[in-house]
């Protein structure tokens, strides 16, 4: 072991650099060596000659050799084993020098003093001093502290016994630590059982290696805490789970994830939330949050919910979202404003109109957007978007969780700071979820969209964030607005405004023939006059058109044509009395069977979507945008079952479903004449009520207008901004 001198004098003889020299002379940081073999003089710092590998002192007396400190293993023993430590070393200075720790200057005690007493002399002052406090020590020992303070300095001066490696295992029999780390292997990658089952493998490994009888199993309950520690410590699962969570885990060094300016990072996921929200049909569901977070300002730049199953054009949407502001909505207070915030709004204003009256929420550019493989993230009308408006995509690896921590540990926020304060909350897991929770939801989509928006501005941007620190101030934290507001200052704001063609850009894309009867796609056809003039007359050499489409408002496409984007509505938009979706239309097409022709079934369709929008409707409660409750007082009680099982009951009290006989009266229209209106052969096919039922039909006039039509108009929404 090296030896770290901390006296050297002129005239001591030293190694350094494989020689043998002589202290000539120090003057002040410098000196002086000379050689013995060749008499060669080398002026040189004295750190640098100290901290040489091989520099030692020949011929030096070990007693004055001092060595520094080490007290930083004493803190891991009991303080009575340190303080004994420590009472040592006081002994062996005392015995080698004749002082005490700094006191240099006072004269040493009777029977210490190295120009009277010889070192012998003074081991056997301290042996018999110590043996009249009531410590029986003898020279022999006093001689041994002393070797091994020259050796390891205080902490050879500890018990040996509590120096000792305790293994973690205890005093398990290794044979036994053994067949379980065996047993462990070999279980990896099988379906979890239980540790009875693991206790009777391991007796079975220790009957085949080492005979029946000969290793006996510890107790149940101390084998089972045997196995948890020799799992801990070998880094072996004990269930499936645990298994698949340590081969996702990266292999340590961990390299955090640092973001230097706003945007340069932004990581995109998507999740179900733990609320219970009333969805269109009435039912009681979980909607799907996606989010984007920025690394460095540690803000959540847009968050959109959708009902379960989000769509290409959720994430597409929400990397535009990320670039306009948030708008203030009438309802909420002046002081959520960006105007009120630490935000500079009034630099932002002359650069940036749209920051007239928006929200405090961030409005940033990504880079680089990081997202997992999702289907939604990786399809063409997503990476289409990102590429639109110059934002590089960053897939992570699959089943790599830790790849985009910072949006993973966003979902767990959400969940603790503001979901379970909502009505409807399911919990975490099934374990923590309620009994009453379905009967508990009252907010529709929309209205836990704007809650959670105003929670985002208010809840997350103006709250102090541990991971946002400055490294010279590592005790001061910051909120998401004030580490956006000093780097806007630094890497500045440059506005991307969105036009109306962006916006039906980032709608999801498909390719479909313009014929005689229109643009159909999803059993919807799409016609209007703007058509007439390139029906069958494409120049792609597929024959078809660029049709974009709004999945959530389904009434309306657009179609590329040579002079540019064209709205082309459906044919039966008349029809239905409420907007609906995509996921609605779906549904109705689940329910009603395909009939012989196309038409017909297609007007059946959008039937059926106004009965069910308007049962749907029928349990509509909420005044005032306090909630929606999934089941009206008004409403009798066949409704709930009803919208359980998808079907309607009729209003005379049969108890038949309604979908039940109409398919049973379907055989009938098949016999009927070709020129028979439509709509008075549809007509024929809803039951008979009974006389005291209403006679109002339950479809709307054809030739009245929708209400409460919310067509999405790309240009009105850049318009906005």
């Amino acid at each position: 072991m090296k030896r770290v001198v901390g006296i050297v004098k002129v005239g001591d003889r030293i190694r350094f650099e494989d020689r043998i020299h002589v202290l000539a002379g120090l003057d002040g940081p410098r000196c002086r060596l000379l050689a013995e073999q060749d008499a060669g003089v080398q002026v040189l710092l004295l750190t640098q000659v100290v901290g040489a590998p091989d520099f030692d002192v020949l011929d030096h007396p070990r007693s004055t050799r001092r060595r520094v400190p080490v007290h930083g293993p004493l803190d891991g023993l009991d303080s009575e084993v340190r303080e004994k430590a420590l009472a040592w070393e006081r002994h062996v200075l005392e015995v080698e020098t004749g002082h005490v720790g700094p006191h240099q200057d006072w004269p040493p005690r009777t029977g210490y003093d190295p120009a009277v007493h010889s070192l012998a002399e003074r081991e056997a002052v301290k042996a018999a001093e110590l043996t009249a406090a009531g410590q029986a020590v003898s020279v022999a020992t006093v001689r041994r502290m002393r070797a091994r303070y020259r050796e390891e300095g205080v902490w050879g001066l500890v018990d040996g016994r509590m120096k000792r490696e305790r293994s973690v295992f205890g005093q398990a029999d290794p044979r036994v630590v053994a067949a379980i780390i065996g047993a462990l292997t070999q279980q990896q990658g099988r379906s979890t059982g239980t540790l009875s089952r693991l206790r009777r493998q391991v007796t079975w490994l220790l009957q085949d290696t080492h005979g029946s009888g000969t290793v006996a199993v510890p107790p149940a309950a101390t084998f089972n805490r045997l196995v948890r520690a020799v799992a801990e410590q070998q880094g072996l699962a004990l269930t499936a789970a645990g298994e698949r969570r340590r081969a996702s885990r990266p292999v340590p060094v961990f390299t955090p994830t640092h973001a230097m300016a706003p945007g340069e990072l932004v990581m995109m996921d998507s999740t179900l939330l733990d609320v219970m929200v009333v969805c269109e049909d009435g039912q009681a569901r979980r909607p799907e949050l996606t989010m984007a977070v920025d690394v460095a300002t540690r803000s959540i730049t847009a968050a959109v919910l959708r009902p379960k199953g989000t769509k290409a054009v959720d994430a597409a949407v929400l990397l535009a979202q990320t670039l306009v502001p948030q708008p203030m909505r009438p309802h909420w207070p002046e002081y959520l404003s960006m105007a009120a915030s630490v935000i500079p709004h009034q630099r932002l204003v002359s650069i940036d109109a749209r920051m007239q009256g928006a929200a405090a929420r961030p409005v940033i550019r990504p880079v680089t957007v990081v997202i997992d493989q999702g289907k939604v993230f990786v399809s063409r009308c997503f990476l289409a978007a990102a590429e639109h408006l110059g934002i590089s995509v960053q897939p992570c690896p699959p089943a790599s969780a830790h790849a985009k921590g910072h949006v993973e540990r966003g979902f767990g926020a959400i969940g603790t700071l503001f979901a379970q304060y909502v009505a409807g909350y399911t919990g975490n897991s099934l374990a923590t979820r309620g009994s009453t929770v379905e009967d508990e939801a009252c907010w529709t989509l929309p209205q836990l969209q704007d809650l959670l928006d105003e929670w985002v501005v208010c809840g997350w941007q103006e709250r102090r964030h541990e991971r946002l620190r400055h490294p010279l101030m590592p005790r001061l934290t910051l909120t998401p607005n004030e580490m956006w507001a000093a780097l806007v200052g630094i890497t500045g704001h440059v506005p991307v405004p969105l036009t109306g063609a962006d916006w039906i850009e980032l709608l999801p894309s498909r390719r479909c023939v313009i014929g005689d009867e229109g643009i159909r796609f999803e059993h919807r056809t799409y016609d209007g006059p703007i058509l007439n003039g390139h029906r069958h007359r494409s120049t792609a050499a597929d024959g078809k058109w660029e049709v974009h489409h709004n999945p959530y408002e389904p009434w309306q496409c657009w179609v590329r044509l040579p002079h540019g984007w064209e709205p082309v509505t459906w044919i039966h938009q008349g029809l239905v009395s409420k907007p609906f979706t995509d996921t609605t239309w779906r549904h109705i097409r689940s329910v009603v069977k395909q009939r012989e022709g196309r038409a017909e079934h297609e007007e059946q369709l959008a039937r059926h979507l106004d009965e069910l929008l308007r049962r749907a409707h029928s349990a509509d409660t909420g005044v005032g945008g306090t909630g929606t409750s999934r089941r009206s007082s008004s409403a009798p009680d066949t409704l709930a079952p009803a919208a359980r099982t998808g079907t309607t009951c009729e209003p005379g009290g049969n108890d038949q479903p309604a979908q039940s006989r109409r398919k049973a009266q379907t055989g009938h229209t098949k016999h009927r004449k070709a020129n028979t209106d439509l709509l008075d052969d549809l007509t024929g096919q809803i039951p008979d009520t009974d006389e005291d039922a209403d006679p109002t039909p339950d479809v709307a006039d054809p030739a009245t207008p929708p209400a409460a039509w919310s067509i999405f108009d790309a240009h009105q929404e850049a318009q906005q901004w």
